[in-house]
């Protein structure tokens, strides 16, 4: 989930370039019902997003037998020190700070969900 659409636009199109299926969500509304009706292998979840924060959207996906399982990590510009232990309580599954290399970014998606099929 990431409301800036250019910063969506090159995130999918980078994960896409390198094998991945991607399905991109633009606030936290959407994205918990896009989770539920795809149920991807991997969230990555922005907080400041319109609506429903980052946070709260975890909160909401973990608490879900049926989206529970799907690992979320959360790709913010805030510092962890100011938000980690909510985004922790939350369930969120790992950390990336924005800015993030892109090469970073796919060797987390690489590390949680194997490489592209």
């Amino acid at each position: 989930m990431e409301d800036q659409l250019e910063m969506r636009a090159i995130t999918t199109a980078y994960l896409e370039h390198q094998g991945y299926r991607v399905v991109a969500a633009g606030d936290g509304l959407e994205g918990l019902r896009r989770a539920r009706e795809v149920h991807p292998d991997l969230i990555l979840m922005d907080i400041s997003v319109p609506g429903l924060d980052g946070i709260e959207a975890t909160a909401v996906l973990k608490g879900d037998p049926e989206t529970s399982d799907i690992p979320i990590v959360i790709v913010s510009a805030h510092p962890y020190g100011s938000v980690g232990k909510r985004a922790r309580d939350a369930g969120c599954d790992g950390w990336l700070n924005k800015p993030c290399d892109p090469r970073r970014l796919l060797e987390e998606v690489q590390r949680r969900v194997g490489a592209p099929n």
